[in-house]
């Protein structure tokens, strides 16, 4: 598992490639927590993870309280079908703003493309 973090117009922009699960959910965690200062504007770039366990859909959910409990915006953008399809089913996408793109994530977040 691979994590980029680049800043833009204020937003984080978090990149994630690889597979979510019990080895990497761990080191991922540390790294994304870091992340979340008080009144973060994040996106998790998902283009790159090709799996998700059960342990990455806890990471997402532990991500996005710390975010809301730090007064933060957290969204989520290029779910695979399968991965959507799995946080939809299980309720987890309920918690989440989703979206296809990079650039809509940007735009919900109110930074300049």
């Amino acid at each position: 598992m691979n994590m980029t973090v680049e800043q833009r117009d204020g937003v984080k922009v978090v990149e994630l490639q690889g597979d979510l699960d019990t080895t990497t959910v761990p080191t991922v965690h540390a790294g994304l927590i870091a992340e979340v200062a008080d009144g973060v504007r994040l996106v998790l770039d998902m283009h790159g993870v090709r799996y998700m366990s059960s342990a990455g859909l806890r990471l997402m959910l532990s991500v996005y309280r710390k975010a809301q409990e730090r007064g933060g915006d957290l969204v989520l953008v290029g779910l695979s079908d399968a991965i959507r399809d799995t946080m939809e089913v299980t309720g987890f996408l309920n918690f989440f703003q989703a979206y296809e793109t990079l650039e809509d994530g940007l735009r919900v977040l109110g930074a300049p493309r």
